[in-house]
């Protein structure tokens, strides 16, 4: 079954043209004639990127969304590629409703009926792990139930076996293909269809996001129902709206549309900089837009997520940035290590400089994070700097926001609409208000180890005494003096904490 799925693989690469990534290289350049004589009856009229497109479309939905992947790695691939495979739409035929059934009565262990008292036999989504029917359960709730697609495991470990042996094929015969690092693509690749895989883990991600958004007039998130989850399915509250894409209908309804393109770039920073997790997959088929104009995200499968180490890096670099100072910017990505120690700062503070100063000439409004981002990637790329995953996840994301808020409002300016939350992020982060938030973090740590220091002072100076008698009655006096001073810095930081805590 593989080796048919390989010829399929083979056939199609050869029909769209996709030799010419491989026929380029100097090791087997003398092939290519023989191949284009073999292949004369094809004509390649089309760039290389619409035909890799094309290719994907073809060789199903496994493959369509490894390009949605692919396309989200800029720093890896050539803006052609990489713009062009953005364009791939996860559209798959549902289906049958009878397979759909069978599997939430064997999940369930009982007739559907007894679970749902209607049950919509036609879904409302279909993608290429699974879809959605409508359904109510017996209390009168409404809700949304996404299945996963039957047999769609043993299908994705073939199409990944062959996407691994295809990455090593790419190593092997392109010339930039140790660069592209085709290993790590498909490896990021097989995690995101972990996760979409197991709909308990989509559905927790679901109910975190709510929750970080529980009070929020900007967000709605669906509400999950654990008594009807497993890995297999995810039932979660149905969800009414608009599609952010219909801005006349939106209009029509007196949504004001300026505002919910300013309410969009709130909640990216919201999630981004205050919750350190992000909806990563925020194209407008996943949104929808309540006739009050608030916001309703779906799809759960892909989250970004950022650790403090990862903010307080961001953080760094906009300041140096706002700042134009360049040489800082490149100094955090050397202190972090994403970058060499043995990095030229000179050379890489001028490769920063001949990204930043560009923007700064535009007007306020015209500017892209996302953009200033990707060409800051790609400046690095001759740096041998490793891009971190989940900080291409949030530039891919930036993207999709900055899409949505211009389509909605073509006057929208980022910068000043996103300014007062990074300043106010930064403040925390950096600041005083930052200084009180560690110590608060901290203060449970240190109440239960400074109870314990006489102890473990005795305990040290027992086992020095065990050793040597003489020479730790010296010690002793040294620790004696260290733990005085220490229990008195102690002391002056508890007093600055409690003074802290008490006028927060």
């Amino acid at each position: 079954m593989r080796f048919l799925r390989l010829l399929k693989i083979i056939a199609i690469g050869f029909r769209y043209g996709l030799d010419e990534f491989f026929l380029g290289h100097e090791r087997v350049r003398g092939v290519r004639a023989t191949v284009n004589a073999v292949l004369f009856w094809r004509v390649l009229g089309e760039p290389r990127a619409v035909r890799l497109r094309r290719a994907l479309e073809a060789l199903g939905p496994i493959f369509v969304k490894f390009g949605q992947v692919l396309s989200t790695r800029r720093d890896l691939l050539p803006p052609d590629i990489a713009d062009e495979l953005a364009k791939l739409q996860d559209r798959v035929p549902p289906f049958p409703a009878d397979e759909a059934v069978a599997l939430l009565q064997r999940v369930y262990g009982r007739p559907l009926a007894d679970v749902f008292v209607e049950f919509d036999r036609t879904p409302i989504a279909s993608a290429s792990v699974a879809q959605v029917h409508i359904a109510r359960l017996h209390d009168g709730t409404e809700v949304a139930v996404k299945v996963l697609r039957p047999g769609i495991a043993s299908v994705i470990a073939e199409d990944l076996a062959l996407l691994d042996a295809g990455a090593t094929l790419i190593e092997l015969a392109w010339a930039d293909g140790k660069r592209l690092r085709p290993h790590e693509v498909v490896g990021e690749f097989s995690k995101h269809l972990d996760v979409e895989l197991d709909l308990l883990q989509e559905a927790a991600n679901a109910s975190l996001l709510r929750r970080n958004f529980r009070d929020s007039p900007l967000l709605l998130v669906p509400e999950v129902y654990w008594d009807y989850c497993s890995s297999e399915v995810m039932v979660m509250q149905r969800m009414h709206g608009t599609p952010v894409s219909g801005v006349a209908e939106l209009r029509a309804q007196g949504v004001d549309i300026p505002r919910l393109a300013r309410a969009g770039v709130e909640i990216f920073f919201t999630q981004v900089f205050r919750h350190g997790f992000f909806h990563a997959d925020m194209h407008p088929g996943n949104i929808l837009v309540t006739p009050d104009g608030r916001y309703v995200a779906l799809d759960f499968g892909i989250m970004g997520t950022l650790a403090e180490l990862d903010k307080q890096y961001l953080a760094q670099n906009f300041i140096a940035f706002f700042r134009r100072d360049y040489r800082r910017v490149a100094q955090v990505h050397i202190e972090s290590g994403w970058a060499p120690r043995e990095t030229r700062i000179d050379d890489f503070e001028a490769a920063i400089r001949a990204v930043c100063e560009p923007v700064f000439a535009k007007p306020l409004k015209e500017i892209s994070f996302g953009r200033v981002l990707l060409r800051l990637f790609q400046a690095s790329r001759r740096f041998n700097i490793q891009v971190q995953p989940q900080l291409v996840l949030l530039q891919k994301t930036l993207l999709n926001i900055e899409g949505l808020g211009r389509e909605l409002d073509p006057d929208l300016d980022l910068w000043q609409t996103a300014k007062p939350y990074l300043e106010r992020w930064m403040s925390e982060q950096v600041g005083w208000r930052g200084l009180i938030e560690h110590l608060r973090q901290e203060a449970p740590y240190w109440s239960t180890v400074l109870p314990q220091l006489p102890r473990l002072l005795h305990r040290g100076l027992a086992r020095m005494g065990e050793r040597d008698a003489h020479a730790a009655q010296d010690e002793t006096l040294r620790l004696l003096r260290i733990r005085n001073r220490l229990l008195a810095v102690i002391a002056a930081a508890l007093t600055v904490i409690a003074i802290l805590l008490a006028v927060a």
